[in-house]
This record gives structure tokens, C-alpha cells and sequence, in this order.
């Protein structure tokens, strides 16, 4: 039990940190293309990791862990911020939390393929109805989509539930700052490659704003929100404790009205109330 509270309580904490990536992520476009920002944020938080391996003299992972290292790397460092990044030049960001709404049932789904977890029928029931709750709301926002963003976007969930599925089951032998420190080590050079291919012509004219947004998705969102997510995972289950995605929509939105203005609509707390329920019924069915 004790276990199970520890892996929620880390779990929530990785939700709010990876929560505060939109608004960052709408202030560092501002002065980044999305292309070098993906890319860029990855080869930071790479070496950080490096460097924290290093300095902590961890042992080099098992050949047998490579392949579920590169699994890792290729849904969440660079899978998912790629393909969402190109999909948002095609729907709008609204549009694109009907997408987010299923991670958490991808997460699922990939948790009981790759972790062997057998949640119960009810679990389900929940995990739908809060996927279904947080989808229906960015339709009502009235985001406009296209085949092409569309499945994009669906890529994306399915590459981000099996990285986080499999990096959780990884944690459980290696350590969740292991896993997605190895992991961003592995995707350096692709990373690399990328970011100067496109980084800005006139970088001194990037202003601080973007800078700063630069600086929290590579530092929080691309590693330390990682080392409780997957510690919560790891602890709390995949399937279970990956339904505390649904609340991540709403915490970004939230942030964005505290930190940039953004209004704040009050269909958006009554929805938050609904996926607060389905998240709890989910957990206890787990």
C-alpha cells in the first residue's frame, strides 16, 4: 500500500511538471522553430543526464536492456515531441488534446502488452469515461483538425503510451532517472544532427522569454518530470497511475491562465471535477 501511495504521489508530481511544458512550449516557439526546439531540448537534457551518470557512476545498462532503451528513446524523446510538433503545423493545440485525452489508455493498453498488468473490468469503464470526458472538451472548444495532423497526432500517442510503458517496466530493474537518462544518452547523436541543421540563423535575437520556455522543457519536462513519472509508474502501475495523464490538459490550460493570461473557461473546472472522479474510480480498480 505504501508502495502504491508513493507511486501516485510521484506520478502526480511528473503530471504537474510535464503540465507546465505547454505554456513554456507556446513561449519558446515564439523565438524557436518546432523542429530545433524538439530536438534541442532532447540534446540538453542528454547531457544532464550524461553528466549525473556519470557523476554517480552508474553502471552501463545490460545488453539485453538496449532494445527497450531504444524503445524508450525513439517514443519519448523523439517520437512524440517530433510528431506533435509537426502535427500542430496541420490542427490547432486545441484540437490536439482530443489526442491527449487517449494517452492514458494507450499507456494502458501498452502496460498490460509490456509491463503484464491485468487491471479489472471496471478500470476500463473509468479510463474510457475520463479519455471520452477530456476529448469531448477539446471538441466543444471547437479546435479544427485535418487527416494529416490527425494522424500524426495519433502516431504520437501511440509511440508516447509505449515509451512510457516500457520505460516503466525497464525502472523496475534500473531506476526511473536511469532509464530516461540512458535513454536521452542513446537519442544524442540523431538529436544533435538535428538541432544544428536547424537552429536559428540569428540566435542573438532570440529574446529571453523563449529562452527561459527553451530552458524548462529541456531541464523539467525532458528529464526531471521523467524521474517521477517513471518512479510513479514503476511503483503506483502502468495502467493505473498513467490515468493521471487526463489531468495534465487542464493543468497546462491552468498554467497558461496564471502565467500568460489565457481565460480560463468554467466548462473547464466542471470537467476537471469529472476526470478527477474517473481518475480516482480508476485507480481503485487498477
Amino acid at each position: 500500500m505504501r508502495q502504491s501511495a508513493d507511486g501516485w504521489g510521484s506520478g502526480l508530481l511528473g503530471v504537474v511538471i510535464f503540465s507546465g511544458s505547454l505554456p513554456a512550449t507556446r513561449v519558446a516557439v515564439g523565438g524557436f522553430s518546432p523542429l530545433f526546439l524538439t530536438s534541442a531540448r532532447a540534446v540538453i537534457a542528454a547531457f544532464l543526464g550524461a553528466a549525473l551518470l556519470w557523476g554517480l557512476r552508474q553502471a552501463r545498462p545490460a545488453r539485453s536492456d538496449l532494445a527497450s532503451l531504444a524503445i524508450v528513446a525513439f517514443g519519448v524523446v523523439l517520437g512524440f515531441p517530433l510528431l506533435t510538433a509537426l502535427a500542430l503545423q496541420h490542427v490547432t493545440s486545441a484540437h490536439s488534446i482530443v489526442f491527449i485525452g487517449l494517452l492514458p489508455l494507450a499507456t494502458a493498453l501498452f502496460g498490460v502488452l509490456r509491463g503484464g498488468e491485468r487491471p479489472r473490468a471496471a478500470f476500463w469503464l473509468f479510463s474510457l469515461l475520463g479519455s471520452g470526458a477530456v476529448a469531448g472538451f477539446a471538441l466543444v472548444q471547437g479546435g479544427q483538425g485535418s487527416l494529416t495532423g490527425d494522424l500524426l497526432m495519433l502516431a504520437a500517442i501511440l509511440l508516447c503510451g509505449l515509451g512510457y510503458a516500457e520505460g516503466a517496466a525497464l525502472s523496475r530493474r534500473l531506476g526511473g532517472w536511469q532509464v530516461i537518462s540512458w535513454a536521452l544518452v542513446l537519442a544524442l547523436p540523431a538529436m544533435l544532427v538535428l538541432a544544428l541543421a536547424t537552429r536559428p540563423a540569428g540566435v542573438a535575437e532570440v529574446g529571453a522569454p523563449a529562452w527561459l520556455g527553451l530552458a524548462y522543457v529541456s531541464v523539467f519536462s525532458m528529464l526531471i518530470g521523467f524521474v517521477f513519472w517513471y518512479r510513479g509508474l514503476a511503483r503506483g502501475g502502468i495502467a493505473g497511475v498513467g490515468q493521471l495523464q487526463l489531468l495534465q490538459p487542464f493543468l497546462g490550460l491552468a498554467l497558461a491562465g496564471l502565467l500568460l493570461g489565457e481565460p480560463v473557461a468554467p466548462s473547464m473546472i466542471a470537467v476537471t471535477g469529472l476526470v478527477v472522479l474517473c481518475v480516482a474510480g480508476a485507480k481503485r480498480f487498477a
